[in-house]
């Protein structure tokens, strides 16, 4: 082959590659929302301070890609949808911020953060399932205790949590807004613990 011949499989090749490229679908990035109401119930103090986190979570679903379950014993790694941050760090903001609207109070603390000093509860989660479904449903379970830090060991209570949102829609927005939906949840159930550690003032 001459080297005219040589140079024109070169050129072809490489723009093959740069076509292969182009057509590759962009990456599209998501993230959680707080989406539980600004509560009109106001608790004994609005200083409550509350450190929420850390969360642990299924090593599975610890990734950046959406991880689909696509039947009973497949799950799918999803290249071109993902987390926007660890679901390590959105998790406990998104608890932290429905405390806070739930809770009346702008002292929460989402992990890795902490208060400096005392703080009034301790909220740990674990979250055992998290399960994601396009078009269908998104699902929940965690299991949660909320600790009142003192000097002589304070009351503690745990809870667990199971819940399941139906998606809105095909996209992968409308998935994780309802993943959101089920956080707000959980937080409410996670607020009413503290208001019965907490009385209510008029």
């Amino acid at each position: 082959m001459s080297i005219r011949g040589t140079r024109s499989v070169v050129v072809a090749v490489a723009m093959g590659l740069l076509a292969g490229c182009a057509s590759s679908p962009p990456v599209q990035f998501y993230t959680l929302s707080a989406e539980a109401p600004a509560s009109s119930v106001a608790t004994a103090g609005k200083d409550l301070r509350i450190d929420v986190g850390p969360v642990s979570l299924p090593e599975m679903v610890d990734r950046p890609q959406f991880v689909i379950r696509s039947g009973q014993n497949r799950v799918t790694m999803v290249d071109e949808h993902r987390w926007a941050e660890s679901l390590a760090s959105d998790v406990p903001r998104v608890l932290a911020e429905n405390l806070s609207r739930l809770l009346t109070t702008d002292h929460v603390w989402a992990y890795p953060q902490h208060a400096a000093g005392a703080v009034d509860y301790r909220v740990l989660v674990d979250i055992q399932r998290f399960e994601s479904t396009p078009g269908q449903r998104a699902v929940i379970e965690a299991l949660w205790t909320v600790q009142r830090p003192s000097q002589d060991g304070g009351p503690s209570k745990t809870g667990r949590s199971s819940l399941q949102q139906p998606v809105a829609g095909q996209g992968y927005e409308a998935l994780a807004a309802a993943h959101s939906r089920a956080l707000a949840e959980i937080s409410r159930e996670i607020a009413e613990v503290i208001r019965s550690f907490t009385p209510s003032t008029p």
